[in-house]
């Protein structure tokens, strides 16, 4: 099992109530899972968010096979407006 930080922005560090917290999860989807259990304010804004681990874009891969390496950092970044 990897661990590392999970970092939240705008809307999912509202949501969320912190700007980061640490994990334990082997995929992003088992991460997914494990952040947004009784938060469901954060499993709403989650869906819309788009992911980066370790600085690389997750994109449209499923979660569950985005595999999280021990000492990685995923951002979690909803969608912004503006130009």
């Amino acid at each position: 099992m990897a661990t590392g930080k999970i970092r939240y922005w705008a809307a999912a560090k509202e949501a969320a109530g912190v700007a980061e917290e640490p994990f334990e999860a082997v995929t992003l989807g088992e991460l997914m899972t494990k952040i947004t259990q009784n938060r469901a304010d954060l499993a709403r804004v989650v869906r819309r968010c788009s992911f980066l681990v370790d600085g690389s874009p997750v994109g449209k891969r499923p979660h569950d096979e985005v595999l999280l390496g021990d000492g990685a950092t995923v951002e979690v970044l909803p969608p912004f407006a503006g130009g």
